[in-house]
């Protein structure tokens, strides 16, 4: 008997282990996923856990041997019940209050004191079975296999496969079970006065758990209706981020994690700037490399020049270019760019690309996402822009989107900074209204002088002529050049001003 106990302890420390990590990594990935900068949520995330651990650590001395078994069952069933909604949770949060940051650090921390209470009860209740120095030792050791378990499965299987939402109910009902075979197995410990209530309790928290797991995808797609203002005709996460496409009439819009990516009322003037006004540098363009821009909207525009021989297109997410390659709504509005035989896609982080590549470019057009992030930021740095100034032609244009000068401005001059600091001796900033986004913000630049009285716009646009490329040039006071260092790898100065210059207007 006292060696099926001894598995049941282990079966339960194991679990501890597992769901641990899980719900930390829960918790971190979904406050990225709704507030962006995933450094700053990740490190209040982890610091506020093992601070909590250690609360709840120092309060187990606090319950009594007395009721030592019960009292461990009774926190299984509130960390089963905590961890196993605190997405959906983060999601309520996020849909009807204006506390998100708070929510998120208080679940943290009520399940860091939960976990934290976890392994000296466990250790205690295995001091029958084991000399002190054995107990500590098997308990750690049990316990970290489950930890570097969930870190393997949780970035390959369960985001992909499940997402958090339902990842989250899924390992709350996977935390009961500690609780389930605890009561099996040590049923004749138990008062039956108490065992009637923690089964009660048992199945009450797996019932509740369950039911919002098989409803998830109503309860998803409400909390969705409830953050984007039009109705939702595509919805997924993926292991890089969260897709959402809605429409309103004739409006299509497609956000990344809550933030818009384009309107198909207005993306033509986006697309029209950032591909056009660097294209007419350069003279009959063959080759071009695209970095991002996966819903096929630049290529769309690049298709325009009867020069070009191929499109090399990097993009991240294989679901954004998936998307883009086979919903009818995109389809009608990039008319299948993708699928023309002189476009290449390579799903690829874009960096990696870089150093990988062996072959030059006319042009090279950057249609990454806002550096909102750290990840996202390192695209946006000097020792980035070198690789990039390697593979251009010594003729060639590179053009980047440079979020807004007017809402981002010092994020806006960072970038142009860290161009020039790229080995590019000249670059040039412009902006266009884009009525979705606002005043936005391009640079381009070549390894010679830029003359733009030798612009050669091409006539099919629905937005960009001579005279409107000639005031994309000139910024009012305001917002004009501020001299600021470069952004690098080791200190992403775009991602601070970027999310300084967004907080302000907020």
């Amino acid at each position: 008997m006292k060696h099926k106990e001894t598995h049941v302890l282990i079966f339960a420390v194991f679990i501890a282990g597992l769901c641990s990590i899980i719900y930390e990594l829960l918790i971190a990935t979904a406050s990225s996923y709704f507030l962006g900068d995933s450094i700053k949520q990740f490190s209040l995330t982890i610091g506020s856990y093992m601070a909590a651990m250690g609360i709840g650590s120092y309060l187990s001395r606090f319950v009594g041997d007395a009721k030592l078994l019960i009292n461990f069952i009774r926190f299984e069933l509130v960390l089963g019940l905590l961890g196993g909604l605190s997405v959906p949770l983060l999601y309520l949060a996020f849909a009807y209050t204006e506390s998100f940051q708070w929510v998120s650090i208080g679940l943290t921390i009520a399940i860091g004191i939960l976990i934290g209470l976890e392994i000296p009860l466990l250790s205690r209740l295995m001091e029958k079975h084991y000399q002190l120095s054995f107990n500590i030792s098997n308990v750690l050791s049990v316990d970290y296999l489950g930890a570097l378990i969930a870190t393997l499965i949780f970035p390959f299987i369960l985001l992909p496969a499940f997402g958090t939402f339902k990842t989250s109910l899924f390992f709350g009902l996977v935390n009961m079970s500690i609780a389930f075979v605890l009561m099996l197995f040590f049923s004749e410990k138990i008062a039956i006065s108490h065992k009637k209530i923690l089964w009660i309790y048992s199945f009450m928290v797996t019932a509740m758990l369950g039911a919002t797991f098989i409803f998830s995808n109503t309860l998803l797609h409400h909390f969705s209706d409830n953050l984007y203002d039009d109705r939702i005709v595509y919805a997924k996460e993926t292991p890089y981020q969260k897709i959402v496409m809605t429409k309103h009439k004739s409006d299509l819009r497609l956000f990344l994690n809550g933030n818009l990516q384009f309107s198909s009322k207005d993306e033509y003037r986006y697309h029209e700037s950032l591909v056009h006004v660097p294209l007419a540098l350069v003279e009959s363009p063959k080759r071009i490399l695209m970095l991002g821009g996966g819903d096929g909207l630049g290529v769309r525009e690049v298709l325009k020049y009867p020069s070009i021989e191929s499109i090399t297109l990097v993009d991240l997410d294989p679901a954004i270019t998936q998307l883009a390659m086979s919903h009818p709504l995109i389809l009608a509005l990039n008319k299948e760019s993708l699928d023309n035989p002189r476009v290449k896609v390579i799903n690829q982080d874009a960096f990696k690309f870089l150093l990988d590549n062996t072959i030059q470019f006319d042009a090279i057009i950057i249609d990454l996402p806002d550096p909102n992030n750290a990840s996202l930021a390192r695209l946006y740095s000097k020792e980035f822009y070198r690789l990039i100034r390697q593979q251009l032609t010594q003729k060639g244009v590179l053009v980047t989107q440079a979020t807004s000068p007017f809402f981002a401005n010092k994020a806006f001059w960072t970038i142009f900074a860290s161009i020039k600091a790229g080995d590019f001796g000249y670059a040039l900033p412009y902006h266009a209204n884009v009525p979705s986004f606002g005043d936005w913000g391009f640079i381009m630049a070549t390894a010679n002088p830029i003359n733009l009285n030798k612009l050669t716009l091409i006539e099919n646009t629905q937005f960009l002529s001579n005279s409107v490329v000639a005031s994309m040039f000139t910024f009012g006071k305001d917002k004009a050049f501020i001299e600021l260092p470069a952004s690098t790898l080791d200190h992403p100065l775009v991602l601070i001003h970027y999310l300084k210059g967004f907080s302000e207007w907020d």
